[in-house]
């Protein structure tokens, strides 16, 4: 495990209702438990404190994730896009926080030397927001310092800190697997004839 530094938390970002699944993906099976487990997993390669933003199915999820976590935060308005679930979980975030490594539930396959490597990124250019390279731009995981967050909380709709990341032209870090997340029926057979 490796610790970014003193007070970066992780937020998994598992609020959404997966209509193109069918289901509720964060409970997808995985491993011993579910996706949701996996990710938070995957979190702690980043940081012992991690939150999880639910919202739709919220009490379900919870319930049938068997991972603990420092604590659930339910965005209410989960319904209107990432941006909700991104400022719900930025809102509810310790105040000693220095900045935030932010992942979503649906990418089970990250490499963890390449989320390594974004922690380590983060803890040695700690006022750099750091992304993941996705070719032509950034995305999640990412590490959002803290003076980013004004931009998150201004966030609308569905648009996530990709955006962000972008205009603050983030360090980008190549971490395996983040083009492999699942949204419907047919990533989630391929995934398993791969």
């Amino acid at each position: 495990m490796v610790n970014s530094r003193p007070n970066t938390p992780v937020l998994v970002l598992a609020a959404g209702a997966s209509r193109r699944m069918g289901r509720a993906k964060q409970l997808l099976g995985w491993g011993r438990g579910c996706l949701l487990d996996q990710a938070i997993g995957l979190a702690r390669v980043l940081s012992p404190e991690v939150f999880v933003v639910g919202g739709a199915r919220y009490p379900l999820v919870r319930y049938r994730c068997k991972a603990p976590v420092s604590g659930w935060v339910y965005a209410h308005d989960w319904s209107q896009g990432l941006s909700a679930s991104l400022k719900a979980g930025v809102s509810a975030l310790p105040g000693r926080s220095c900045g935030v490594f932010v992942m979503v539930a649906d990418q089970p396959l990250l490499s963890v030397d390449g989320l390594r490597a974004l922690a380590e990124a983060a803890r040695t250019t700690p006022d750099q927001p750091v992304a993941a390279s996705y070719g032509d731009r950034p995305g999640v995981p990412a590490y959002l310092p803290r003076w980013v967050w004004p931009q998150v909380m201004a966030l609308e709709g569905d648009q996530g800190a990709g955006v962000i990341l972008r205009d603050v032209r983030a360090r980008r870090i190549r971490i395996a697997g983040v083009e492999r997340d699942l949204d419907t029926p047919e990533d989630w057979r391929k995934l398993f004839e791969a």
